[in-house]
């Protein structure tokens, strides 16, 4: 099963408090899950890092083959394409524990896009923060 995967991750304060947003759609393009979670302090890039693996995360719970992945953090998109070295020790953590959740999948691609594109996953970050 092909699924769409939108994430976003924010901090407010950076570092700050820290939340994942995921939205995952299906070949119709349907919604079928979405994600809203606290993450504790973090810094924006850690929390972009966290909504990916979340996202691979729910993919494998719903069984997900073919994976595509929308993110608004060029950063985090040029670095799981291999573009860009990953060079800070935490988030090659995350980069890592990323690359080894894609081995279960017959594909995984990661695509920017620009904010406006991404508001839904924006939207749950936002909403997640507000209420703490």
């Amino acid at each position: 099963m092909k699924l769409f995967i939108h994430t976003d991750g924010g901090a407010r304060g950076n570092p700050g408090p820290g939340a994942v947003g995921v939205v995952v759609l299906d070949e119709k393009k349907k919604v079928i899950k979405e994600i809203g979670k606290f993450i504790g302090k973090s810094t924006n890039n850690e929390a972009e890092y966290k909504a990916v693996l979340e996202g691979l995360k729910a993919a494998k719970d719903l069984k997900g083959s073919e994976i595509v992945f929308y993110i608004d953090s060029l950063l985090v998109v040029s670095q799981l394409n291999g573009k860009f070295k990953v060079k800070e020790p935490r988030m090659k953590t995350f980069f890592n524990e990323a690359k080894m959740i894609e081995k279960g999948f017959e594909s995984v691609k990661y695509n920017h896009v620009p904010r406006e594109k991404n508001y839904i996953a924006d939207k749950i970050v936002n909403e997640v923060l507000d209420t703490i």
